[in-house]
């Protein structure tokens, strides 16, 4: 049987709660993200995100020692897998959004590809396995 050394992980929310003085709420946030001062943060254990595999490679211990596996997309954090899908969905939104009637015959590969982008893009707002990778 072979052995696999996974790395897990989640994401634990840091937060601070400060006063800003500024002329408008943009730049009130813009003071907030630029402030580098984090001497009073609080941890948010309650909040924390939900485990996801950050790392696997092939062997017992071999951490950072041998090259990493690919994780499969189902077991990634939520928010990188939204990440990673958005291009996905853009592209197949622009060639569809760009269709001439000259190019219809090209509509049936990428109505397959889109049914494939929205099964997975479904299956990510719902925290499941990524659908097989058929074209539908």
């Amino acid at each position: 049987m072979a052995k696999f050394t996974i790395e897990s992980t989640y994401h634990l929310p840091i937060y601070r709660q400060r006063t800003y003085n500024a002329p408008s709420l943009e730049e009130a946030c813009r003071l907030a993200i630029e402030d580098d001062y984090w001497s009073d943060q609080k941890e948010d254990a309650d909040s924390a995100g939900a485990t996801y595999v950050s790392g696997i490679w092939r062997g017992k211990d071999t951490a950072y020692k041998v090259s990493p596996l690919t994780i499969p997309s189902e077991f990634g954090g939520s928010v990188q897998r939204q990440a990673e899908h958005f291009e996905t969905l853009l592209g197949v939104l622009k060639i569809l959004a760009h269709e001439t009637a000259d190019s219809r015959t090209d509509l049936v590969y990428w109505y397959g590809r889109a049914n494939a982008a929205i099964a997975k893009g479904e299956a990510i707002l719902a925290g499941t396995r990524d659908p097989d990778q058929r074209v539908y």
